[in-house]
Formats: C-alpha cells, structure tokens, sequence
C-alpha cells in the first residue's frame, strides 16, 4: 500500500505535467524564464517549466514527468523529498542568471532533473545496502548526462531529431538546485527532529 509521502510525489509530478498541458499553445512570452525580467516578474520561475516549444517538446517532458514519478514511487521517497523537488522548482529557473545569455528558456527538463537528484540524494544519503548504490549511481549518472552536454558551452543547442534548441545549462541548474533543496530540507527536518528531542528530554 503506497503512503501519503509517495501519493504527494506522484500528485507534484502530476500537477507539472497537467500543467505543460493546459499551457500548451498559450503565448510563451508572458511565461517563459527570461533573464531581464527574472525580478521585475518572478513568477517565471514557476511558470516557464509549463511552457514548451513543439508538440515533441512537451510529449517528451511528459513522458520524462511520468518517468520521474515512477522512481520516486518505487524509491519510496519521504514527504522531504517532495518538499525539496517543490523547493527546487524555482531554484533550477533562477539558477539560469548564471547564463543571462540564454534569453529565453521554457520546459520540463531542468525541473526534472532536479527531482532526479532529489531521489538520488535520498537513497545515497539516507537507504542503506542496494538502495544505497542506486542512489550513488543515479546521482553519477546524472552528473555524468550533465556534464556530457557541456553546459558551459553554448546556451542552445540543435540536437538531431528534435524540433527545437535545448538549453543544457538548464539541466545543470536542475541538477545542483535539486541537491541543493534535499540537503536544506535534511538540515530542516534534522533541526526539528532534534528540537523535538530537546523538548522532550526537558519535559
């Protein structure tokens, strides 16, 4: 029987897809991540991994959000790792000030980046035996995926097959916002769990 900590996983997921969804064909402009409007208008942050750019786009960062969801259910994540996916949400847009080259960025990828490194980090961090190694694996993997793409390089590339440029930067900021967020909600969660214990012990 899967827990509430599982079901809130797959609800965030869910609600990203949906989201990509229902903004599919709106104008992007109003929505999309652009560096010169990141504090004037910073909703941008959460909105721009709703907006995609083709039909392909987005029928592949659904299929990558359904992917995501599926290893966080299996992983058996804890309510803080959902926490620290919707932590990193906006870290992974904001992150993009590092490249104000890249003028405008839309889509799910660097936001599932981060949620990929959420569960590693709480695998490697906190599972013990063979959970424990999937969690290291999947965080070299990643790192490894990300630094393949040379995310220093250009801001766009042209990748074969697709229909649009993709922005690798944008799937370094997932990467380090998504250790970044599940690191600051361990600190969190260790912080109440010891004032708990403190109160406790007064008592």
């Amino acid at each position: 029987m899967p827990s509430s900590a599982e079901r809130r996983w797959v609800a965030l997921a869910a609600a990203l897809a949906l989201g990509a969804v229902l903004a599919f064909g709106a104008p992007a402009a109003p929505l999309d991540w652009q560096p010169a409007l990141a504090w004037r208008e910073p909703w941008r942050a959460w909105t721009a991994p709703f907006v995609h750019y083709s039909t392909l786009h987005l029928v592949a960062n659904v299929v990558g959000t359904a992917l995501v969801a599926a290893l966080g259910w299996f992983a058996r994540v804890p309510a803080t790792t959902t926490l620290a996916w919707l932590v990193a949400w906006p870290l992974t847009q904001f992150g993009l000030l590092a490249r104000p080259d890249l003028l405008h960025y839309g889509g799910l990828s660097g936001v599932l980046h981060a949620a990929t490194a959420c569960v590693g980090w709480q695998l490697a961090v906190h599972a013990r035996g063979q959970r424990r190694a999937i969690g290291v694996l999947v965080l070299v993997g990643l790192a490894g995926k990300v630094a393949s793409e040379s995310p220093w390089g250009a801001p766009l590339r042209e990748p074969a097959g697709w229909d649009i440029a993709t922005a690798p930067f944008a799937h370094a900021t997932g990467l380090v916002a998504g250790l970044v967020a599940a690191a600051l909600c361990d600190a969190l969660a260790y912080q109440r769990r010891d004032a708990a214990t403190r109160t406790g012990d007064a008592a």
